[in-house]
């Protein structure tokens, strides 16, 4: 179950390239397994490496420069996700430990994925996210972005969404803080329905 998510500053990787596609974010070749870990030394391997292979930093990609190592909030280019609708992808952001990504735009797949693994996936103008800075504080309950600068900037997201972070749940988990209500529905439609409902089962 992902972390609750509420408000997070922390600095911000500005790799602001337009569609970085899934395999980017992590290279099928880095895939070996169905599992969610194993996966952050793998993150945008083919950019983070000189040698994938001997996983020789490389020096100009910005995750490997000190003050973007533990970077948790990442400032993205457009159309961030597209291509593959693999997930690991947000797995691999999610295990380096990204919390937040910040683009002018998503792939709507990557979207999704992103807040079903705790990410918090911000929409804000190209030219605002580069000139956010880092630090950054990512705020979810006040729906707000804070650069390093000081500027204030308002975000939106649906309001399942919203809730699924702030909450730390994931879409059936959602869906069963209404179990009381589900399970008075069964029993109602049981009495109204008894033809639609086999022997034996479960209400």
């Amino acid at each position: 179950m992902p972390e609750p998510f509420r408000r997070l500053t922390a600095p911000a990787l500005p790799f602001w390239q337009d569609n970085v596609d899934t395999d980017i974010i992590i290279p099928s070749r880095e895939m070996k397994g169905t599992g969610k870990t194993g996966l952050a030394g793998g993150l945008f391997a083919n950019r983070r490496y000189a040698d994938p292979v001997a996983r020789t930093p490389d020096p100009d990609f910005p995750l490997n420069r000190p003050e973007f190592e533990h970077a948790r909030i990442w400032l993205a280019g457009a159309n961030v996700g597209c291509g593959s609708s693999r997930e690991h992808a947000a797995w691999a952001l999610a295990e380096y430990g990204f919390r937040a990504v910040i683009a002018p735009s998503f792939n709507p797949i990557f979207f999704g994925n992103c807040v079903r693994n705790g990410i918090v996936p911000v929409v804000l103008p190209q030219e605002v996210v580069r000139r956010l800075g880092s630090p950054v504080t990512v705020d979810l309950e006040a729906m707000t972005v804070r650069g390093a600068d000081g500027q204030i900037h308002a975000f939106a997201l649906a309001d399942e969404a919203r809730t699924m972070l702030l909450e730390g749940r994931d879409p059936v988990e959602l869906t069963l803080k209404h179990a009381p209500a589900i399970a008075a529905w069964h029993a109602e439609d049981r009495q109204r329905r008894p033809w639609a409902w086999l022997p034996g089962a479960v209400a």
